[in-house]
């Protein structure tokens, strides 16, 4: 059905700048269902003759809403409505992935590629305090967003003190739940480095993308209180399905 615009009732009378009365109605729009995926909008210059505004007006909501993730532009082809991207909190914050997916409104799924007992990732063992040689617990996972391939994700863990770990089926568990509940090891802090790269063929087949493709690769480190790491993982994040946030406070 195409787009009414005389749903977009401007007030010029009050301080609220046009842009944002405009974004606002669109975003209502696309976050109802109304416009739906791949929907094509009018042109800007459509939508300024029909609600007497100026373009550069219209431009400063189209743009904003495209770095936000609703929007996608095609050169040559028009402005599309796309599906906003998941907004990843974990740089603020320390939750599971599927308490964060529920409380954005989306079902969380997770699948085991493998889970078993590993020697000879020497890297590995220097993040996680142990020799070079030791045996670590590797858990290879591929999460979920509604159905949908999000992120691809390595963990490694400690062997000797996690050894029963293994019996555990984490396709339905919490890792760091089960770490605390099971193991009494409270995960209290990470560290995390972001990097933009493309995805290899291998991860480019589980996240449903092209190879190529950008990818955000996340390293994270996560530690006991006492300083003790005890978890090592590499994340592959689709790049198009998701964004971070980061909080930054002057002190």
């Amino acid at each position: 059905m195409p787009i009414d615009l005389h749903d977009f009732v401007l007030n010029k009378d009050i301080p609220v700048p046009l842009y944002y009365q405009f974004k606002q109605i669109l975003l209502e729009k696309i976050r109802s269902g109304e416009l739906g995926e791949s929907e094509c909008l009018p042109t800007e210059m459509k939508f300024a003759t029909e609600l007497g505004i100026s373009r550069s007006t219209l431009r400063q909501a189209f743009n904003e809403l495209v770095s936000e993730g609703y929007l996608n532009r095609e050169k040559g082809k028009g402005t599309f409505v796309c599906r906003p991207k998941i907004d990843e909190g974990f740089f603020q914050k320390l939750d599971s992935f599927n308490r964060e997916m529920r409380q954005k409104g989306l079902e969380p799924g997770t699948k085991v590629l493998g889970f078993a007992r590993m020697t000879g990732r020497a890297e590995v063992c220097r993040q996680l305090g142990v020799p070079d040689d030791a045996d670590l617990i590797y858990l290879c996972r591929l999460r979920l967003a509604d159905g949908e391939p999000v992120v691809y994700l390595e963990t490694w863990l400690p062997h000797d003190p996690l050894e029963a770990i293994l019996a555990e089926d984490f396709s339905l568990q919490s890792l760091y739940q089960v770490l605390e509940e099971k193991f009494n090891r409270r995960v209290e802090r990470a560290v995390r480095r972001i990097e933009a790269v493309g995805a290899t063929s291998r991860e480019a087949s589980l996240l449903g993308l092209k190879t190529g493709a950008p990818v955000c690769l996340v390293r994270s480190t996560a530690y006991l209180a006492d300083g003790t790491p005890i978890e090592h993982s590499i994340a592959r994040y689709r790049g198009d399905r998701n964004q971070f946030t980061v909080e930054l406070v002057r002190k």
